[in-house]
């Protein structure tokens, strides 16, 4: 666990019932925004698409051998950030989520962190992300902690593909 201030950082939260709970209550906040975000609003989780139903109902499987950081402040989960297991020296950062009453308290920058000292005690010398161009926000905390604008790896439109180095 790293303790960030009043943030504390839990890895691999999956081993623990309540994290795990507090970790699918994220995600699907995660996803069902995202989701209305692009123009496809769903009513609840059952109505997302399967690939994200699946991480919100059974994240230790979707991310087994990934490593899943989630926040805690005031033994309340507000956010989470999967990072990807090590392949050819880099690693990426998916599912960055700030619960919308935590936000602005540095909780995104905090997990981040973490994350990018996990990478660099694995050995990875590259983290990569990517983020929907609406988000500029999030664009922006990228940009600040290093990150730069790269070539696509995502076809998908109004994706805007970042990396940096550990």
């Amino acid at each position: 666990m790293t303790d960030q201030g009043e943030v504390a950082v839990v890895r691999r939260p999956g081993s623990f019932t309540s994290a795990e709970s507090e970790l699918t209550g994220l995600l699907a906040a995660y996803h069902l925004q995202t989701e209305a975000e692009k123009g496809n609003a769903v009513a609840d989780v059952d109505e997302l698409p399967d690939r994200y139903r699946t991480e919100v109902s059974d994240p230790r499987s979707a991310f087994a051998g990934d490593v899943v950081l989630l926040a805690h402040r005031g033994g309340t989960g507000v956010g989470c950030l999967v990072m990807t297991a090590p392949a050819d020296g880099r690693s990426e950062v998916k599912r960055l989520w700030t619960a919308p009453a935590a936000r602005g308290q540095g909780i995104a920058s905090t997990l981040l962190g973490a994350a990018l000292e996990h990478a660099a005690e694995s050995g990875v010398s590259t983290v990569r992300l990517s983020v929907w161009n609406w988000r500029t926000g999030a664009i922006t905390l990228y940009e600040r902690l290093g990150f730069a604008v790269t070539e696509s790896w995502d076809g998908r439109d109004q994706l805007v593909c970042m990396q940096g180095t550990v």
